[in-house]
């Protein structure tokens, strides 16, 4: 959701703690989500970079900072950047850099990246499918996650394998006039 006028960080975190709240948490679409939002684990960061590589040196930051804080205290960041890649073709490049970089810091099978975009398209669909919204966010997010957070999710939650196909499903028999009513006016459809 790129401005014409800078949004302040505040009204940023807030979009997208609303977003959480309100699309990944109150859909279920990731399971895992409530217990680290309700523990306060969730690192919300709005970078200022404007371009790709200012936004390479704040992920090193934080991948860095995640990788040497303890999992009570952090156990996910949520690098959220408003104002760069945001051309959702751009951005999925971008995510390949991302995983360079990982392999670079020797962080590949401790941190991984997950996505979310305002204009999120899942490979093999139309870009006003319902299903892209389970990964539409109101600003470009790369999620930050520890694989070991994951193996723990994933032995809480037997069919972990099937979240994917379980979204999908959740989104159509919801529909845009139930995301709609999400009311969550600053994801454009």
């Amino acid at each position: 959701m790129p401005q014409s006028t800078p949004i302040s960080p505040e009204t940023v975190i807030a979009h997208t703690e609303e977003w959480l709240e309100k699309a990944v948490i109150g859909l279920n679409l990731c399971p895992f989500a409530k217990a680290v939002q309700v523990k306060k684990q969730i690192r919300y960061v709005v970078s200022e970079a404007t371009t790709p590589e200012a936004l390479l040196e704040q992920l090193h930051s934080e991948l860095e900072l995640l990788a040497e804080t303890s999992s009570e205290k952090i156990d996910t960041t949520l690098l959220i950047h408003p104002q760069v890649l945001t051309d959702f073709l751009d951005f999925n490049d971008f995510l390949d850099v991302a995983d360079g970089l990982l392999e670079e810091l020797e962080l590949d099978g401790i941190l991984q990246v997950a996505s979310f975009h305002p204009d999120f398209q899942f490979d093999g669909t139309e870009i006003d499918d319902i299903e892209n919204y389970t990964n539409r966010s109101p600003y470009p997010v790369m999620h930050l996650l520890r694989e070991e957070s994951i193996d723990r999710a994933v032995e809480a939650f037997p069919d972990a394998g099937m979240i994917y196909e379980k979204n999908i499903e959740t989104m159509q028999k919801l529909g845009f006039e139930g995301w709609d009513k999400l009311d969550l006016s600053y994801l454009n459809k």
